[in-house]
């Protein structure tokens, strides 16, 4: 959420780029895209691109953060500096230490910590462009690319990103809707059973539509969850072969 603009973002019901309201921009899903990693993957939506490199688990050096009876996460979320129009200063800042967290908090619910005490995964996310709903996108890329490394895990992470601009509600904010919403919200969930792992917002909304906006974030991360399941499913359909 950010600062309004006078420019109109929906005209006839469509949105600027002549998506519906509730309608995900185009997905790419990829896995495999580093090769020094454990386990990696690129997602894309619209002008949006996350890569993420999983590693671990692994034993964990700094003796001081093992815990005896599980493993832990780590995440580095960083936005690259070309990854925006307005070059961004490189190295973490306050936002990037805040989604670190984030996607570490998000994530971890789907983890068996403890069948590796004293070890670490480490998940880096790198956000190469940038145009709205980047939390998210690296979520979606941090989950494939944990099973990618064949990472013990419960279920798949699905995010996705929803909010309400010029009183209508939505799915999916790019940048320029992002920046001019009245609220906008971040959410992850457990792919079959809907269990919400994350659940940030900004903004004021009413309890229907808060309501109205989850379950517009469960359909879309629906169809995320099969997208993601089927990048997976392919590779071992290309060994089979």
């Amino acid at each position: 959420m950010g600062k309004k603009s006078d420019e109109k973002l929906i005209v006839k019901g469509k949105r600027l780029d002549g998506r519906e309201l509730e309608e995900l921009r185009p997905i790419e899903m990829k896995v495999g895209v580093v090769n020094r990693a454990d386990g990696s993957a690129m997602v894309r939506f619209g002008d949006t691109q996350a890569v993420v490199a999983a590693y671990g688990p692994r034993e964990l050096f700094s003796k001081r953060l093992q815990k005896v009876d599980k493993g832990i996460l780590q995440c580095r979320y960083n936005m690259a500096p070309f990854s925006v129009t307005d070059r961004k200063s490189p190295g973490p800042d306050r936002r990037s230490k805040e989604l670190s967290k984030v996607i570490r908090l998000a994530l971890t619910p789907v983890l068996f910590l403890e069948n590796f005490p004293k070890a670490t995964l480490d998940v880096y996310v790198e956000i190469i462009q940038a145009d709205g709903s980047t939390r998210v996108t690296g979520i979606n890329a941090a989950s494939i690319a944990l099973a990618n490394a064949g990472v013990e895990m419960k279920d798949l992470i699905a995010a996705c990103s929803v909010g309400k601009i010029e009183d209508k509600l939505i799915a999916d904010l790019c940048g320029k809707e992002d920046n001019n919403s009245e609220a906008d919200m971040a959410v992850a969930m457990l792919g079959r059973k809907k269990s919400i792992t994350l659940l940030q917002m900004d903004g004021t909304l009413t309890k229907d539509e808060i309501m109205q906006l989850l379950k517009m974030a469960e359909e879309n991360c629906g169809k995320i969850y099969e997208m993601q399941k089927k990048v997976l499913k392919e590779i071992y359909r290309d060994v089979e072969e």
